[in-house]
């Protein structure tokens, strides 16, 4: 099992960016959360296998058509997820 805690920067907000994380987040079938930042940047945290995690991070890279990902920070978690499913929070 693999944690991370992700921080998207770039054009993330207004452009539909967490609802693409947690689609993306439930079809790998991740526990966690994602939630826009009061500085324009999205953050999220992941549960999975380290292949699952991988491959999330692949499409945070990318992100929807319309948003512009500078870059995305990780950080690694240590433990186990808070919750069973993915959730859309607010800040």
């Amino acid at each position: 099992m693999r944690g991370v805690r992700v921080r998207v920067v770039g054009r993330v907000q207004g452009v539909g960016f967490r609802a693409f994380v947690w689609r993306r987040a439930r079809e790998r079938g991740l526990s966690g959360w994602v939630r826009n930042l009061a500085d324009g940047d999205v953050e999220a945290e992941g549960w999975g296998s380290v292949e699952t995690i991988e491959a999330w991070l692949d499409d945070l890279r990318r992100g929807p058509a319309a948003a512009r990902v500078v870059r995305v920070e990780t950080t690694e978690l240590q433990g186990e997820p808070e919750r069973s499913g993915f959730a859309i929070e607010d800040w």
